[in-house]
This record gives C-alpha cells, structure tokens and sequence, in this order.
C-alpha cells in the first residue's frame, strides 16, 4: 500500500528544497512584470499550492473508494486498509486547513501594517 502522507511530505519537502536553491541561484532578480501580470514566484506558489491540494483531494478520493469497497463486502478490501486510508485522508485534510489557517493569519497580519 502505498504511504500517501508521506508522499505529500516528502513534495512539500521537494518543493521546499527547490524553491531555496532558485533563491540561491537569483536572489535579487525580481520578476514582476508592469501590467498587472503576476511574477513567477506568485506563479510557482500558486502550482505548488494546487498541487498540495489535489494531492489532499486525491488521498480523500483513495479513502473514499476503499470505504465503500468495504461497505460492499469486497473481499480484496480490509477493514483496517480501509481506516488506514481514512486516518491518512484526515490527517493531510487537518494538514492543509492548519496551513489555510497560516495563511489566513499571515495575510491579515500584512494587512494590518501601516504603509
């Protein structure tokens, strides 16, 4: 079986990875574009964060399959295959509202600075 939240940590930590070294290689090259076209760090944040979240919504799909396969009575299915998925699908669910909370906390933090 394959071990879903470990997955997604182990992105999060790629992603984490990748994100210094392309701060290490032009840490001063600033992107943005005049225009109202949005710099390419917005850009990776954006996919990144996506990513993380169709990761989230296809390990609540896995778990979802598996209980109902189990509902059916499919014997290829067990019982604790099944709450294993379950538990992995609220733990990267609780994951990502805590990072939503992050966020959220973080953008009003910004907000409330004078200018």
């Amino acid at each position: 079986m394959n071990i879903k939240a470990n997955a997604l940590y182990s992105d999060l930590q790629a992603m984490a990875s990748q994100a210094r070294r392309m701060n290490d290689i032009a840490p001063n090259v600033d992107n943005t574009v005049v225009g109202g076209v949005n710099n390419s760090s917005q850009a990776d944040f954006a996919g990144m964060l996506k990513s993380a979240i169709d990761n989230v919504n296809s390990v609540q799909k896995h778990s979802g399959e598996l209980k109902t396969a189990v509902e059916m009575g499919d014997r290829n299915v067990s019982m604790a295959e099944a709450m294993i998925a379950s538990q992995k699908a609220s733990v990267a669910f609780e994951a990502t509202v805590q990072v939503r909370n992050k966020l959220l906390e973080a953008y009003k933090e910004i907000m409330s600075m004078p200018v």
